[in-house]
């Protein structure tokens, strides 16, 4: 079902009434996490990070602006600043080393290296008219979403739609499921990371970067489920997609022969359950607001875009500077 709604989304990608959807280049890959292990270098794993070339292991947020102190962005909308990140996909081998994963841009983006497709809206992605109100994000306003710690299916149930696609095509999007695929998947794994859509109105984070959010009190975002009380601002929804390829890991002969898959997160979780995302919120002024109001996202004539060249040409420093793409005897981060 999700994939004939997502292809009629796209077709209107010309018209007036979609949703916010473009692509990021990758800024860079490297063991850090400004959220969570602020100031440290390196982070516990490794991370995949998109947005403004101000990421640093230090980001403050009564101090760091992203919009000011970056000088270009890896995402199409160049007024967007904003970091986003995940862990990063590994294979494990027979033999126990490991190999990182690949990203694969999606097919309209196809000349990004690597990077994600993000999306904003005020409403379900089949509702074309998108015509809800919602309130941007605040500057210096963040959020994670996922437990890194989390291991079975019952952990996950408190995070919504946090999942994954075995690819059959560049236009797959069912079925999803909350762990990683159990067979190989011809086109790649997309892992799909959505953000909770309420806000308590006042704080920009939390201790633990997720209770000044929430998910609607009942239904979901899809069904127009009404925030709860004490979380009373609708704000738009974010998700993430990531194609990871897989494709060069489909031999089944190099699985391992008592039937389980060979994907891990770059945390040493096999399951997926860990699944997990974080956002820092940097776009330019008031132009997301902008765009949000404007009903007319997808071609966004409000906001300001950039070719992928310029796109690609975004990137920061490599800080750890550790081995991540060779074959390894154990994952960044992790004692042998």
């Amino acid at each position: 079902m999700r994939q004939n709604l997502f292809v009629a989304a796209l077709g209107l990608v010309t018209g007036c009434d979609a949703l916010l959807r473009f692509g990021c280049a990758r800024l860079t890959v490297q063991r850090l996490d400004p959220l969570v292990n602020p100031g440290q270098i390196p982070s516990s794993h490794l991370h995949q990070i998109i947005g403004g070339n101000s990421f640093n292991a230090s980001m403050d947020a009564k101090t760091h602006d992203l919009a000011a102190m970056s000088t270009c962005t890896s995402c199409q909308f160049s007024e967007d600043f904003s970091n986003y990140w995940t862990a990063v996909l590994f294979f494990k081998a027979k033999n126990g080393t490991y190999k990182r994963v690949p990203q694969r841009s999606q097919s309209d983006i196809s000349t990004t290296q690597g990077g994600m497709m993000v999306y904003y809206m005020t409403d379900a992605l089949f509702d074309t008219a998108q015509k809800s109100t919602v309130t941007a994000f605040k500057p210096g306003f963040r959020m994670l979403v996922g437990n890194v710690g989390y291991s079975t299916r019952n952990e996950a149930r408190n995070f919504r739609q946090l999942t994954y696609i075995c690819m059959q095509n560049d236009g797959t999007r069912e079925p999803e499921t909350v762990n990683f695929p159990t067979k190989a998947c011809p086109y790649g794994i997309m892992a799909n990371h959505r953000f909770p859509t309420c806000w308590d109105g006042k704080n920009l984070d939390s201790p633990n970067h997720q209770d000044h959010v929430a998910y609607p009190e009942s239904g979901t975002f899809e069904s127009g489920g009404p925030c709860p009380s004490t979380h009373p601002v609708r704000i738009p929804q974010i998700l993430l997609e990531t194609v990871w390829d897989t494709r060069a890991f489909n031999n089944k002969a190099d699985w391992p022969t008592d039937g389980s898959q060979p994907f891990v997160w770059s945390s040493g979780d096999p399951t997926g359950y860990s699944s997990h995302a974080d956002y820092l919120f940097g776009w330019k002024d008031n132009s997301l607001q902008k765009a949000m109001d404007g009903h007319t996202y997808v071609s966004a004539p409000m906001l300001k875009t950039q070719s992928i060249a310029q796109q690609n040409k975004c990137t920061v420093p490599d800080m750890v500077k550790e081995d991540i793409d060779s074959w390894l005897p154990t994952l960044p981060g992790q004692a042998m």
